[in-house]
Parts: structure tokens; C-alpha cells; sequence
């Protein structure tokens, strides 16, 4: 990595409205500790306003803003593959989404830059996903960011239906299959419920506090995962 584009990478990182410890930051860029530091030095001595607390770490002061921004060809052509997996795979709003977002970076960008090499090589069919599978998303989606219990209908592999309340977490997509990511309260645990199994799900009044919640399904998911393949 340039050295100009690692000190573009620190700004990102500190820009988040969190303190970044120097050892973040390296592991983050793959360099050593005493290049972070020395990179924070000359940004601070260029003018960003970056704030260090021993112990504590680094923040961005508020208010700063970054110049704008421009991607090279490789970048451009993995932004394009992420916007066609979201329009392949996701449910259809946060696929518009993903399509505006890319046009809204192609239209400051360069004449010669908008048609990268390799682009259109880049294929992601979406046959292989079924639109059952991406039919609830926009509802679960909306129980996750809301932290919202939602009440679903649910039909297992062996085909048994049952109803059932949950704390939505994630949602997660294997190459196949997407699955929700939540804690049933019928279970009492974490469960991983396949959308195309989902025969309806109803947003409920009560919220769910779901600090730390996320990792822990995914900490149980690993450990799932391996006492299956012992």
C-alpha cells in the first residue's frame, strides 16, 4: 500500500465516532505500531485534527470533513460486484439501493474511469436464489435495526409448522441460502431460520435490548458448526 493511501486509510478508520488504538490501526493496515504513530504525527502536523489520549486512543475531532473521494480501477471493480450481488441476492429495495448508490458514484467519477476493465467479466446470476428466499427481508431487516421482537410463522425441514417469537440479530447468506440469525424465545437460545421457511413475519411492539447479541449468535453458530463436522 502507498504511503499516501495508508494515511487516507487512517483518516477512514478514525472517522467512525470511535477512539482507534494505534494497535488497531496496525493490524488493520498490516504495518507496526511506531508507523502508526509516526503516520498520525504527520497528519496531525498536515492539519487533520486528530485527538490521542494515552491508554485511550485516537479520534477524529467532529466537523472534519475528507476531500472527495476517487477509486482506482480495481476498487471500481469491486464496488460494481458488490452492487450486482445486492441486486442478485437481496431483497428488491435494498437492490435499487445498492444500483443508485452506484450511479451516484459513477457520476463524479471520470469519463475513463465509469467503464473499468473486467466489469461486465464480473457475473452474479440470481436464479439460484429464489425469490421466497428474498421475500421477508425487508421486513427482518426493519425488526433488526428497530430492535423490534418480531412473530413468525415457521415451517422446519421435516415440516412442521409452528409460531414462534424472536429477537431478529442478522442476516446471513451462505451462497445459497439466506438465513436469519436470532434468538427464539420459544427455544430459549439462538436459532438460524431460513428466509424461504419464514411463511410470515409480524412486527411487535416490544423492543429487545440487543447489545452484544450479534456476536454471541455468532459465537454459538461456530461452535454449532463444528459439533456438527466432529
Amino acid at each position: 500500500m502507498r504511503r499516501a493511501d495508508r494515511l487516507f486509510q487512517i483518516v477512514l478508520l478514525l472517522d467512525r465516532g470511535r477512539a482507534v488504538t494505534a494497535r488497531e490501526l496496525a493490524e488493520a493496515l498490516q504495518v507496526s505500531e511506531r508507523t502508526v504513530y509516526r503516520d498520525v504525527a504527520d497528519l496531525c502536523q498536515a492539519g487533520v485534527p486528530i485527538k490521542g489520549e494515552a491508554g485511550v486512543g485516537y479520534l477524529l475531532r467532529p466537523g472534519y470533513r475528507l476531500t472527495p473521494l476517487m477509486f482506482d480501477p480495481e476498487e471500481l471493480v469491486a464496488l460494481s460486484l458488490g452492487s450486482r450481488m445486492v441486486r442478485s441476492w437481496a431483497d428488491p429495495a435494498l437492490g435499487h439501493a445498492a444500483e443508485r448508490a452506484l450511479l451516484r458514484i459513477e457520476s463524479v467519477l471520470p469519463r475513463h474511469l465509469r467503464q473499468a476493465p473486467g466489469r461486465d467479466a464480473l457475473l452474479v446470476p440470481d436464479f439460484h436464489v429464489p425469490d421466497a428466499m428474498r421475500a421477508p427481508m425487508s421486513t427482518l431487516r426493519a425488526g433488526i435495526a428497530a430492535h423490534h421482537k418480531l412473530r413468525i410463522t415457521y415451517t422446519r425441514a421435516d415440516g412442521a409448522c409452528s409460531e414462534r417469537v424472536i429477537q431478529p440479530v442478522g442476516l446471513v447468506f451462505w451462497g445459497e441460502t439466506w438465513t436469519l440469525g436470532a434468538w427464539c424465545e420459544l427455544r430459549g437460545g439462538f436459532r438460524s431460520f431460513r428466509l424461504d421457511r419464514i411463511a410470515s413475519a409480524t412486527p411487535l411492539a416490544e423492543h429487545f435490548d440487543s447489545t452484544g447479541m450479534l456476536a454471541r449468535y455468532l459465537q454459538a453458530a461456530q461452535e454449532e458448526s463444528c459439533h456438527n463436522t466432529a
